[in-house]
Formats: structure tokens, sequence, C-alpha cells
């Protein structure tokens, strides 16, 4: 396992390297239209740690008129001029916008705190440095990033009341619950953050024990991980961000294997001010890409629109529209909802009957694919993972499927399974995945989700009951939904003992089913 997790960091480490270098080189393109607005300064940061940034100011401005502003920290191991193609528009449309590389990344000073209590301070110093020496509005600040960005300006509207206005893209809510769901390391996410860090920034001693602790397992520590993921995850603070009272637009998309769909849609329902949730197709950042190079984007668009309306005042509709937009991974128009809960108007259960038994520690052919890689396939060619349904073999995987469905099955939200499993050993790992099943038996990935227990009883059932990653996904008519269960993933982290077992049931008086989550036909 230690070989395989090394492999995974190098990986890592040399695909986050090529991005750099051709993000670096495309995205520089928009600066020279922008090089006269453009200023590259030093602001000093919590505890005097020097965060490199950059200004762009609208044309012409100067102390008789206070602008809009917009604070854009960068997204994890990205450079300082990631922002400028979309930080030009915002300018040409009235804002001063200032984009800084967080600490420990880049030139910045300090090091890697993940959205640490320096880094939201740091968000402050940015906010007090930009009123103090740019034409900027103390009264109509926002801020707004990808990926780390989001996340921390999420944090950061929490504890700076100042900021009346964020939009969070690919961002997270629950750290935890997005690298450690169903209590499962998510080992290829992990690794590609890890390998990133290690080549643009400078981590802090206890981010590197943390990860050492996420890969090696490490029981003894993990409620210190726990409360390390708590500290710099926005839920934790929802109550503070809904006393402030801020604007709060998250996008992200169905695919992100660094932060699944699932953590964001469950901490917009706990938003009580302005909000909005957009769901797309595609991977991390994906969604939000081609914005970078000033290219045509709906993500950047909307963040635009979110602002103007937030605060320029402009009417320009937003705030009238559904505030859930999804789109579809199967189809192009955009739906729009009043809320998450109603994204799934129905719900049809799929009965697991029988008992079933698998052998652990084989991957039996289905899995959700490679970080980054497979949900891109999807996003642009429609091409998720796909497994042979009749050629897996039991004796490692548990098959079950649906009747074949006369009429398309649009699938919005969270499917939910439910089942009682009976272990050999006191501790294990399965993954469960939902597939699209054509006629010839090829089963396309709609969801999947792992889980872990540890400290069970060998030889007693226990119930579980886990919630897939959140999705929208139409099944074609003709076409019959498969549960597969295994226990070996590339993506995460396996806990099962040599020879284990795992034996899934449905007692008379507690059926075993998965629930599929349909929108209103």
């Amino acid at each position: 396992m230690g070989l395989h997790r090394k492999a995974l960091r190098t990986t890592a480490v040399g695909a986050v390297s090529a991005t750099l270098i051709a993000g670096s080189i495309l995205g520089l393109a928009p600066t020279a239209q922008a090089a006269d607005a453009v200023r590259f300064v030093d602001i000093t940061g919590d505890g005097g740690t020097v965060l490199k940034a950059n200004v762009i100011t609208p044309a012409g401005a100067d102390d008789t008129h206070r602008y809009p502003l917009l604070v854009l920290p960068t997204s994890w191991g990205l450079p300082q001029v990631e922002y400028l193609a979309q930080a030009q528009k915002l300018a040409n449309s009235g804002y001063v916008v200032v984009s800084y590389n967080v600490r420990g990344f880049w030139q910045s000073g300090g090091e890697i705190e993940v959205a640490g209590p320096p880094d939201i301070a740091d968000a402050s110093k940015v906010i007090d440095w930009a009123l103090a020496n740019t034409p900027a509005d103390s009264k109509h600040i926002g801020m707004a990033g990808v990926s780390y960005g989001a996340g921390i300006s999420l944090i950061a509207a929490a504890h700076d009341k100042r900021i009346k206005a964020v939009a969070a893209l690919s961002g997270w809510a629950d750290l935890i619950g997005s690298i450690y769901s169903g209590r499962t390391q998510h080992v290829q996410a992990a690794a590609l953050l890890d390998g990133a860090s290690l080549v643009t920034g400078r981590q802090d001693p206890e981010v590197r024990q943390i990860f050492n602790d996420f890969y090696a397992s490490n029981l003894s520590r993990e409620q210190d991980i726990i409360n390390w993921g708590k500290k710099r995850s926005a839920a934790t603070y929802v109550d503070q961000l809904n006393k402030n009272g801020a604007a709060v637009m998250m996008a992200n998309a169905w695919g992100d294997t660094i932060f699944p769909p699932n953590q964001y849609a469950d901490f917009y329902e706990k938003l009580t001010g302005p909000k909005r949730l957009e769901f797309r197709p595609g991977d991390h950042a994906t969604a939000e890409l081609t914005g970078l190079f000033g290219l045509p984007n709906d993500v950047w668009t909307d963040t635009g629109r979110w602002f103007d309306h937030y605060l320029k005042g402009e009417d320009n509709g937003i705030d009238r529209e559904q505030p859930v937009q999804l789109k579809s991974r199967s189809t192009g128009g955009y739906e729009g909802y009043p809320d998450w809960k109603s994204v799934a108007a129905t719900e049809r259960k799929i009965a697991l009957a029988g008992s079933t038994t698998i052998h652990t520690n084989v991957d039996s052919g289905a899995d959700g694919g490679v970080v980054f890689l497979s949900s891109i396939l999807d996003q642009v060619a429609k091409i998720p993972p796909i497994a042979s349904i009749p050629l897996l073999p039991r004796r490692w995987a548990a098959v079950w499927q649906s009747e074949k469905y006369a009429s398309a099955q649009q699938i919005r939200g969270t499917a939910e399974l439910h089942t009682t499993v009976t272990p050999t050993k006191e501790s294990g790992t399965l993954v469960a995945y939902l597939y699209d099943v054509g006629p010839l038996g090829l089963g396309k990935l709609v969801s999947n989700a792992p889980y872990t227990f540890h400290g069970r009883t060998p030889g007693k059932p226990f119930s579980l009951d886990l919630d897939l990653f959140s999705t929208a996904y139409d099944v074609p008519a003709g076409h019959r939904l498969a549960l597969v269960v295994d226990t070996v993933d590339p993506l995460y982290v396996e806990h099962n003992p040599s020879g284990a077992q795992l034996t899934f049931s449905s007692p008379a008086n507690d059926p075993s089913y998965v629930s599929i989550p349909l929108r209103e036909q």
C-alpha cells in the first residue's frame, strides 16, 4: 500500500506540474490587454506574512468615486495571475478587484494552513489594505474564488461581516465530508492536493502530519483529523454566516472528485440569507475553466450577475430566478427549482432481495474511474466509467438490477442505499455503484460512494444507510438500473482484512433497497 500511495503522489506531482506550465502559458494571454490596469503589490497579511497580490481598478478611477470591492483568493497551487481575465472584465464593469496568492503558495510568504485561522485573518487584512489603498467602497465588499479560494471566501464571510456577497465556485463547505466521506479516505483526491502543494508551496508541519496520518489510516488520530477539518469548514460557522447575512452563491460539478456535490447541497439548505446553488456536468473546477481564459462561461456570467445585484444594486432579475439551477449530465438545458429538496419530486425503490456474500480485497471491475479524467470524459463526451454488468464476478461483486423501464427515468438528487451487512471481520470497506444498464449489459456509472466500518462484531449483522453522491442523469427508456457493491476502488483507501467476507441480506422486518430520486415527469 505504501508504494501505491507513493506512486499516486508522484503521479499527482507530474500532472500538476504539467497543468501549471500549460496554465501559466495560457493564463497570461489576457494580461496584454490589461497590463496598464494591473498593479502587482505586496500586502501584509496576518502576523506580518507578505502576500503577493494584483489590483485592477476601473478605467479612470480616482479618489472622487468609490467602487465595489471584490477580493479573489487563488486556487490551491495556482499563481496570482489565475483570475486576471475575469478580474479585467469585472473591473471594466465597475469593480475594484484584488487577487492574492494565499499564504504558503508561490511567492507569498508563510506556510500552507489549508484555510486555517491565519488564512481567514489574511482575507480581512487584504480587505483592510484595499480600503486604505484603492477607491474601494467599504459598504460594498464581495469575495469569490475557485476551489481553495471558494472555501476561504465562505469561511471569511462568516468571520468578517463587511463581506456582503460571496461566489464560491467548486469549493467545499465540509472538508471532512468531502475527502473522508463514509469514513473512507478519498486517496486520489488527497494525493492530488498533496502533490500540488509540494510542487507549488510549503506545507505547515501540522498539515504534513495530517496528510501522513490520513494516508496511514491512523485511527488513533481520527478524531484529531476530524476536528482539524471542522475548523476549516464553512459548515462549522453557518450560524455566524447567516447572522452576517452575506448573499451566497455556490457552484459545483456533479462529478467533482475533490469536493463531491452532496456537502454543498447540505450546506445550501442551512443558509437563511440570499442564496443560489448551481450544479453542472464536469469534475473539480472544470466548469469554470474556460472563464479563466476569458472565454464565455456560464459560471462566471452568473457570478458577475450575482455581484451586480447584491453589491451594485442592479435589477438584473437574478434574485427572482429559481435559486437552484441544475444542468443534467445527459441534456443541455438548465432546470430551475425553488430549493434542493424539490429537485427530487418522487422516489422509486429498487428492492435488494435475498442474501448475497462477497469476498473482499479484489477489484471486481466496477469502480469510480480516475480523478479528473473520468468526469471530464463524462462532461465532454458523455462517457462515464463503464462496466459490463453480466461479466462482473459475483465472487467479488454483489449485483441487483431493476426491471427495464418503459419510459426515461430522470434521476435528480441523492440516491440512498439501505441494507443489512454481516461482516466476518471487525473492519471493512465497501463501495456502492449505481449503473445505467443498456440492452447489451454495458453499465454507465450514474453515481457511487464508499463506506468504511471499524469495531464491528464479526458475524453480527448491522444496518447500513449510505447516500450516494448527488447527480442529475437521464436513464433512457428500455434501460434498467443496477446497484453493484464491491470492496476495492482506486479512488479510495480500503480497510478489508485478508480473507474477509461481507454478506448483504434483506430481513423481512427491515428490507434492503436503493431509493432512486426522480424528477417530476
